[in-house]
């Protein structure tokens, strides 16, 4: 069986990346990390690591302007050759260069349930608002913030003695397998 090759970008710990690996690990996975890319010296590249996984990092700092940097991190995904890009966890937005390369096929993860709660303080936002569900969801980018079209969602409670940080955990553990549900469809289809 070939297996469609996907390029996973982080920030962070490389929760849902390390959800990923391991489903790659299991014989009837459709799909393989081909390579990881950061945008900073994350500990979730420790993951990539682990597996044996190619890594970059290309850093916003390292460039002389914004352009410059989305050039380079197009630069990088391509060298991949991805069918899929992943971004999991990673907390820039893409810019033009990415999404011309690979427009359609760039997914996102988002600890809410969009459209309610776009931006970086999703799980802060829900709180705040005194929700009583929020969750997590699966997006195909587009270039707008958190609005491309929606590809699955979960549910999550909300409880009345949730802190940002325990909320978070709790929808990451919700988002980790239907993110790894969604890249199973999206490359047993392609």
């Amino acid at each position: 069986m070939t297996r469609t090759p996907i390029a996973v970008l982080i920030s962070g710990t490389g929760s849902n990346l390390a959800a990923l690996l391991g489903a790659a690990q299991e014989p009837s996975c459709p799909f393989a990390v081909v390579g990881v890319i950061a945008d900073r010296e994350a500990s979730g590249l420790d993951h990539a690591h682990a597996a044996g996984i190619p890594t970059e990092v290309v850093r916003l700092g390292d460039h002389p302007d914004r352009p410059a940097w989305d050039r380079a991190l197009t630069a990088a995904v391509s060298r991949l050759d991805p069918e899929l890009v992943v971004l999991a966890g990673f907390m820039k937005l893409v810019g033009p260069p990415l999404l011309a390369a690979f427009g359609g096929r760039i997914v996102n993860t988002h600890p809410a349930l969009l459209p309610a709660f776009p931006g970086a303080h999703g799980v802060r936002d829900a709180l705040a608002h005194g929700v009583k569900i929020t969750g997590a969801s699966v997006i195909e980018v587009d270039a707008g913030v958190d609005t491309g079209r929606i590809l699955a969602q979960v549910a999550v409670d909300v409880l009345d003695s949730d802190t940002e940080d325990t909320l978070h955990e709790r929808i990451k553990a919700a988002e980790q397998p239907l993110l790894v549900d969604v890249v199973r469809r999206l490359t047993a289809a392609g």
